[in-house]
């Protein structure tokens, strides 16, 4: 098939690497004109696991290319995926302008029957609008087109993005036309040989799949943290309580793993989006408010630890922080908790020495640029030095089994905070650490 992807960020370009791994023509569209250029020069522009072979791969069998020109992208497919961004606003709704301009653009250009697939996460209802502005597109031009729509949210791991499209545990289409089943099957059947994944269901359904989705992985990772806090004030161990928790089938252990809280470019976003679709129709979700309160509490927790730790006083104290991205296995840095105590730490006049194996210059040029008192360091063992203590943040691989021993000898005193439980508490206090977990 000769597939158009609209929007080459992390669903974009996940989205179109893998259909064109399956044989399919695919032209990725963007407006940032470096992006593309450095896009067709097999230049990465994000981290994500096999994603850069994959589009070498894909390169060189000239089964994609980037492009900024829509109006050729447009005319020269049969299926065109919309997969731009759909930031949030600072009322919580979201804001839809991206998506629209594309919508425009496809009423603009569109020349012959097609199928528009929506797969940037949005409100529900916002399809049928999408498709209502093509449909005043082709108007404008006096044309005597058609086309059909639907609605294919994308549910990707970022670090584990193109794992999880390669081998979806469901692809979830919404859809108010039955043929275009059959288009589907054919579509996504290289991504569905062991057993049927496709669930159909109509655009509506499918758009509210998608927050509901979301807002059930965020009230998980919630509700364990809130136990913490429970836990830590009674002096109980969240761990042993996650195992005894965990260990009923009817819960099991997903999503259940007590830290500083959830972060990224979906979980807070989408609910925000949720909670303000909800209060446009009168409804309070109660739930989804206190799933957000209590991720904002869990980092204020564990940054008044610190705080209390050094009664109060962190001036011209210095910290080493390990793991800026959200989660280990990308370089994603949005809604992190890395970003929430850096400015924390700095405002109450500390220095932070920051590591990150791969977001370094995320922080560096984007988040941390305005900041003053932020050392950068390319070697974890480095960002020690001279530092009060070692705050861990992500747990990437490379942090679970560091040396001790030379963690102990470059910090100027043995305190570890660790955002993520990585370590054994009984073990690293029996070496000579203060130790301070969730």
């Amino acid at each position: 098939m000769n597939i158009t992807i609209i929007g080459s960020g992390y669903v974009g370009l996940v989205t179109g690497a893998c259909f064109s791994q399956m044989g399919n023509h695919v032209i990725c569209v963007d407006n940032d004109i470096d992006k593309i250029n450095k896009l067709n020069n097999g230049e990465s522009i994000i981290y994500e696991e096999n994603l850069d072979k994959k589009i070498s791969d894909s390169i060189k069998s000239q089964c994609i290319n980037f492009t900024s020109d829509i109006e050729h992208a447009v005319k020269s497919s049969d299926i065109i995926f919309i997969a731009v961004g759909t930031p949030i606003k600072n009322d919580g709704s979201c804001n839809l302008d991206n998506v629209y301009k594309v919508a425009d653009d496809i009423g603009r250009y569109i020349n012959q029957d097609k199928i528009i697939v929506v797969k940037s996460t949005v409100p529900v209802g916002t399809t049928f609008e999408i498709e209502k502005k093509i449909i005043d597109g082709i108007k404008k031009r006096n044309k005597n087109l058609s086309f059909s729509i639907a609605h294919n949210p994308e549910f990707l791991k970022q670090g584990k993005a193109v794992n999880d499209f390669m081998s979806p545990d469901r692809i979830v289409v919404g859809l108010e036309e039955n043929h275009l089943k059959s288009v589907f099957k054919d579509l996504y059947k290289p991504f569905s040989i062991n057993h049927e994944k496709l669930i159909f269901m109509d655009i509506l359904s499918s758009e509210l799949t998608k927050y509901a989705a979301n807002a059930m992985l965020s009230t998980k990772i919630s509700f364990i943290n809130e136990m913490s806090i429970i836990a830590d004030i009674y002096g109980a161990d969240i761990n042993k309580i996650r195992i005894g928790v965990g260990s009923d089938s009817r819960i099991g252990y997903n999503y259940i793993y007590p830290s500083i809280g959830y972060g990224g470019s979906c979980l807070s976003k989408d609910i925000d989006s949720l909670i303000n679709s909800a209060n446009q129709k009168g409804y309070n979700p109660e739930i989804l408010n206190a799933v957000q309160n209590v991720n904002l509490a869990q980092r204020k927790y564990f940054l008044d630890k610190i705080v209390r730790k050094f009664k109060g006083d962190l001036k011209h104290r210095q910290f080493a922080i390990w793991g800026l991205s959200y989660k280990p296995g990308t370089d994603d840095m949005r809604d992190a908790a890395s970003v929430y105590i850096v400015n924390k730490l700095i405002k109450l006049g500390a220095i932070v020495n920051v590591y990150d194996p791969k977001s370094i210059d995320n922080a560096k040029y984007i988040y941390f640029k305005d900041l003053n008192n932020v050392i950068y360091s390319r070697d974890k063992y480095k960002a020690l030095e001279n530092s009060d203590a070692l705050i861990l943040l992500t747990e990437w691989p490379e942090f679970r089994s560091p040396d001790f021993e030379i963690v102990k000898s470059k910090l100027k005193s043995s305190i570890i905070f660790d955002g993520k439980n990585q370590y054994d508490e009984e073990k690293i206090k029996n070496s000579g650490f203060e130790y301070y977990k969730i």
